[in-house]
């Protein structure tokens, strides 16, 4: 019974520490609660993130690019065994997300069957930007349209910067996604 209690304590402590040292590890501006996008849930991008590399997207479900899902979703499929985490952002910045969270949702989840992670509407451009689109656009540059696709490496630097027209298969994003993997 003693063997067993030191066992859980010790599972516990390595636990502490290795959660500990998780955070210490992420970088701070992923370490936001975020709303899952039609969802009470939130997800803090350090517990699914750190230390791993990003394809971070915004989106809006009423846009031209919003057939991108389907190959931001093959992305996600042919790279997350390696460790990448794609992040798309809904947001309304240019005026083209839906009027509900349950159209968008519908959108991203029935019509293109996304499985990555995607946050609930919020901003992402101008000092109104979430903490992760602020640091973002202060290492790189802030979107000029939805889909805009930006490139982390595991210390959460952006290494490219991809517009809108640049589709999820397009060579020089997978080129970029295989150098920060």
């Amino acid at each position: 019974m003693r063997r067993v209690l030191i066992q859980c304590v010790s599972l516990v402590v390595f636990l502490g520490f290795a959660s500990s040292a998780a955070a210490q590890s992420c970088p701070e501006f992923l370490d936001h609660e975020q709303r899952k996008l039609h969802s009470r849930d939130s997800v803090n991008l350090c517990e699914v993130a750190a230390g791993q590399p990003m394809l971070v997207v915004n989106t809006a479900s009423r846009c031209g690019y919003t057939g991108q899902f389907e190959g931001l979703e093959a992305l996600h499929q042919q790279h997350k065994d390696r460790g990448l985490v794609v992040v798309g952002f809904a947001s309304d910045d240019f005026r083209q997300e839906a009027d509900t969270e349950e159209e968008a949702a519908k959108v991203c989840f029935v019509n293109f069957g996304v499985t990555f992670t995607m946050i609930a509407p919020t901003p992402v451009t101008g000092e109104q930007a979430n903490p992760v689109f602020r640091e973002i656009n202060r290492q790189s540059e802030q979107p000029r349209w939805n889909f805009t696709k930006y490139v982390i490496d595991r210390s959460g630097q952006v290494v490219e910067r991809f517009p809108s027209k640049v589709r999820p298969d397009d060579p020089q994003l997978i080129e970029a996604i295989e150098t920060v993997l």
